[in-house]
């Protein structure tokens, strides 16, 4: 029995319908695709238009008739309370609910309707299908962060269970834990790794460093997917040695789902089913193909909250072969993570600021932006945009976390600051060591 279809379920997810509705679109001819996205958009348009006052609000109480005049949905637009964001028709007792993760350093809270949320984990199910991966039955190894406070970290760990995974902690990536890891796949009958990119390819090389024979230890392993952060032809390499296994390079986004997903021909191939996903200059007009532009999606059966024409705040390249059926994805600029060196000798990966600063996330949009900067190994400055100055004891829960999930003793100064410094591709950094 797959407990994660029954959960789907059991929680009023309509997963039969999903997978229903799923085989209708992969049903349509390649011909008559541009005709099927052309008319879900103006559709999903006009529905948010009609029963959702914030978005018509954005669009300046007008329908546009023209898809290229529909304005760009940033980060934050959507830093206002949930409530208000909803269409009408879909309380929050009656959608799924959750957070980004705030690698991008731009966290909000978002909701899909559960038609939507079912539809994302067919689509998921069919591209894990590829690798003989079924989620909830093959034996994951998770390579994520967990809450460590202890309601937080048991739910976690519970999940963990019922979803068919084992977690591996990132936020201490130094010899003896990884020596630990290697334990215990030593014990484990993995199908999969899968997590973040930065600690696996740490992982991978403690591995090459041992000279551990992956296949030895862990022969039930079949294949390794990297998600969140840029992966390098150098690190895949390194991967590719380490497990000997195929490796798989997920894009995706907690708000949206899959956004491109690499099969197993080695083609990462972007979710044309249940998104639009569109590669814009800076002025918001279509690039050529095989040009880098912003990365602009909209998801075509969220009808509890817009995401329509959102900038996620990546910058990437659709190959010239692409089609509107079959776009494939050429390359993604950005969603590298510094590590942190501790006073200790411990290493993190960046990601782990997420977990410090969700502290600061609030439904109410206080904190608008954040970016977190090591300039000694002891030494971090949290930047930050707000409404307001920071109090004395959000302050020190920040400090407090940083003590719980790096290490105690750490010197966290703080600056209010009216815009955070991007990169050069207009991504948002979420963390930068200035130590080398």
């Amino acid at each position: 029995m797959n407990l994660l279809k029954l959960s789907l379920r059991l929680n009023g997810f309509p997963l039969s319908e999903a997978q229903k509705e799923f085989q209708n679109i992969l049903s349509i001819s390649d011909e008559a695709y541009s005709s099927y996205v052309e008319k879900k958009k103006m559709e999903l348009l006009e529905f948010h238009f009609q029963h959702n006052p914030a978005y018509q609000k954005l669009l300046g109480h007008k329908l546009p008739k023209n898809w290229n005049e529909v304005p760009i949905l940033t980060k934050q637009d959507l830093q206002q309370p949930l409530q208000n964001r909803l269409s009408r028709g879909y309380p929050k007792k009656a959608v799924f609910l959750s957070k980004t993760s705030g690698s991008s350093g731009n966290p909000f809270i978002f909701a899909k309707d559960k038609f939507c949320h079912a539809l994302t984990w067919v689509h998921i199910f069919s591209c894990y299908k590829q690798y003989d991966i079924i989620p909830n039955q093959s034996l994951e190894a998770r390579f994520y962060g967990i809450p460590k406070d202890t309601l937080g970290y048991q739910k976690e760990r519970l999940k963990d269970k019922l979803a068919g995974r084992f977690r591996f902690p990132i936020y201490d990536l130094s010899d003896a834990a990884l020596a630990e890891f290697v334990a215990v796949f030593q014990k484990k009958s993995f199908v999969y790794i899968n997590g973040y990119t930065s600690p696996i390819v740490q992982f991978a090389k403690y591995v090459l460093k041992q000279k551990i024979n992956f296949k030895e230890i862990c022969p039930s392993l079949k294949s390794c997917i990297v998600t969140s952060e840029m992966l390098f032809d150098e690190d895949k390499k390194i991967l590719e040695k380490a497990f000997q296994v195929p490796i798989i390079n997920e894009y995706g986004a907690s708000e949206l789902g899959l956004i491109a997903f690499q099969n197993p021909k080695g083609v990462w191939e972007v979710n044309s089913k249940t998104l639009l996903v569109e590669i814009l200059d800076d002025q918001n007009q279509t690039v050529p193909l095989g040009e880098e532009g912003n990365v602009v999606i909209t998801s075509l059966y969220n009808k509890a909250h817009p995401f329509i024409r959102y900038k996620i705040g990546d910058i990437g390249i659709l190959d010239p072969k692409s089609t509107t059926a079959k776009p494939f994805l050429q390359k993604l600029i950005g969603r590298t993570n510094d590590f942190a060196d501790l006073p200790s000798g411990k290493r993190v990966p960046g990601l782990t600021f997420y977990y410090v600063t969700k502290t600061i996330i609030e439904d109410q949009g206080v904190v608008k932006e954040f970016k977190v900067l090591q300039k000694t190994k002891s030494n971090f400055e949290v930047q930050y945009a707000a409404n307001r100055v920071l109090n004395t004891e959000e302050k020190k829960a920040i400090e407090r976390a940083m003590a719980t999930y790096l290490e105690p003793g750490l010197k966290i100064d703080f600056a209010k600051l009216p815009t955070l410094e991007r990169s050069k591709s207009g991504k948002l950094k979420q963390f930068t060591s200035l130590l080398y």
